[in-house]
């Protein structure tokens, strides 16, 4: 069986692949050189800058705890600013959904072949937010 734990701390979210095992701990997590990559579809919303800038839902392809990559129609400017909001589902975390603000930067745009922009973004910081409660 193989598990999957996620560290959470002031430096940031890491992943590391673990074992079954009874007492298995994460491991020594100061090699920080590369970022694993989870192919992960996660809803993501990118929020507008201003007013008239409307909100993006999209979804993730591939996430790590350095930045995630995601389709859109929309246009991006490699080197722009970005805000978004990622959803951890239920499903994978037994609390309820989990809210994670990340503000960052565009690194990469790629087109795809279906129309599509690939969009690569670096997380420079997060934040956890809570989920609303739906209305009664």
């Amino acid at each position: 069986m193989i598990e999957f734990h996620i560290a959470v701390c002031v430096r940031g979210c890491y992943f590391q692949r673990g074992s079954a095992k009874q007492g298995a701990r994460m491991g020594d997590l100061s090699d920080r050189r590369e970022a694993r990559r989870f192919v992960m579809t996660l809803p993501v919303r990118v929020l507008g800058h201003g007013a008239s800038s409307p909100e993006l839902r999209a979804n993730t392809r591939d996430v790590s705890y350095r930045g995630l990559y995601f389709l859109t129609e929309a246009r991006f400017e490699d080197g722009s600013e970005i805000d978004f909001i990622l959803t951890l589902p239920q499903q994978m975390i037994s609390a309820g959904d989990v809210n994670i603000r990340c503000h960052g930067k565009v690194v990469r745009i790629e087109p795809t072949d279906n129309g599509k922009m690939g969009i690569a973004a670096k997380i420079e910081r997060y934040e956890f937010v809570p989920v609303r409660a739906p209305a009664a």
